[in-house]
């Protein structure tokens, strides 16, 4: 039997908000049919009927599962390469503790309404909780490898934790500028193209990035020297690190780059500028509790650009939930409107994620989820609104 849900708006995201619309979903969670209040198809028929927002699941395109065991562990405020360097000296945890955490976070993306998840993992601990959870997960393999001479090394790795998670829902992808030398971005790079599949890198975290790259200086040649890394190889670039690296990737490569807390209006000019495959992706909370400031989004806006949304870890977040990013991005910026954000937060990722034939909007057949958001106004979310999972 078919259930029918009405809200004081409907927005199936692909198409214009239905104010008191209707949508017909199966047992199994298939969408049948998204109508106005005057639909004759509806006539007759048992409607849940409810004040708010009816929108589908949420897409989360950033998350770091592995590192759910950390939540609170690292206080809020340290600027990124103190955060990274504590990640690394904390993140160790028996096995059983991990899983756990891990268990837990999942139920808890799927209780605040999220669908699908590009989650990047170093190892393949979190298989077989992606395997049995209910949501659809994309899993980015993280590569690090500063040192040229190691590349071919370090996606042999990688290559190793990727066949745990299969070859339709799994990438190799390079972690950050910063952590990955230019033999194995072209690696990476050539992969990525044979196999068809995204990359997902985090870009621009923190000034301190840019530095490395125009200058060699700062806290990342401490970072490494601490580390006892040899770098003698990287030499000074006198540009962003967006800049530098970007080239190593072929312009059709499917590039997620995440974060961009320190992207300038210049170095978005240079992405249109090539016309690359580039999704944006943010992750206010996370920017907010590592460095204590977000990305220009206005800008990003300007250039009419793709973006998703993104949770981070437990590690650099209080929760798992993209209605708090969403809360987020309108609480600094109150000009954007909420009917173009919810794309950032379903379409754009299923999209980037190669999903949206089944997630991302209310459209017949698809199986995207229903949320329903309370305590809103009118078409616009509020400090107070809440996600409840309908479907």
């Amino acid at each position: 039997m078919n259930t029918y849900f009405s809200a004081s708006y409907v927005l199936p995201i692909t198409g214009k908000a239905i104010k008191d619309g209707i949508v017909e979903v199966t047992d199994d969670g298939i969408i049948r049919g998204v109508y106005p209040p005057a639909s004759r198809a509806i006539s007759g028929k048992a409607i849940q009927r409810h004040a708010g927002i009816i929108t589908p699941g949420f897409v989360n395109t950033h998350c770091h599962l592995e590192l759910s065991h950390m939540k609170g562990v690292i206080p809020k405020g340290t600027g990124l390469v103190p955060f990274l360097q504590q990640v690394m000296a904390q993140r160790t945890a028996d096995e059983a503790t991990v899983v756990d955490a891990m268990k837990a976070a999942d139920k808890q993306l799927y209780d605040n309404g999220i669908v699908a998840v590009g989650d990047h993992a170093n190892t393949c601990i979190s298989a077989a909780i992606k395997k049995a959870s209910k949501l659809h997960y994309h899993t980015f393999v993280e590569v690090l490898g500063f040192e040229s001479a190691l590349a071919g090394g370090k996606l042999a790795e990688a290559m190793a934790v990727a066949a745990q998670f299969g070859k339709t829902d799994c990438s190799i992808t390079a972690h950050a500028p910063y952590s990955v030398s230019k033999e194995l971005f072209k690696l990476i790079d050539e992969g990525a193209r044979r196999q068809r599949m995204p990359l997902s890198i985090h870009n621009q975290e923190s000034e301190a990035e840019n530095r490395l790259f125009r200058y060699k200086e700062g806290q990342f040649v401490d970072f490494y020297r601490a580390l006892g890394k040899d770098i003698t190889d990287f030499k000074a670039q006198a540009r962003n690190s967006l800049h530098t690296v970007m080239p190593y990737l072929a312009t059709d490569t499917s590039v997620l780059l995440v974060h961009n807390t320190y992207t300038t209006a210049k170095d978005i000019f240079f992405i249109e500028r090539q016309r690359r495959n580039v999704t944006w992706c943010f992750c206010p909370n996370a920017n907010l509790y590592i460095e204590g400031t977000l990305p220009k989004v206005p800008h990003f806006v300007q250039y009419g650009h793709t973006i998703t949304l993104g949770t981070d870890s437990l590690a650099s977040n209080d929760c798992l939930c993209i209605l708090s990013e969403l809360k987020a991005i309108h609480q600094y910026f109150p000009e954007l409107s909420f009917t173009d954000t919810i794309q950032w937060a379903t379409i754009n990722g299923a999209r980037f994620l190669g999903v949206a034939d089944a997630y991302g909007s209310l459209e017949s057949g698809k199986t995207p989820g229903l949320n329903l958001l309370t305590k809103t106004r009118g078409l616009a979310i509020t400090p107070d609104t809440e996600v409840m999972r309908l479907v």
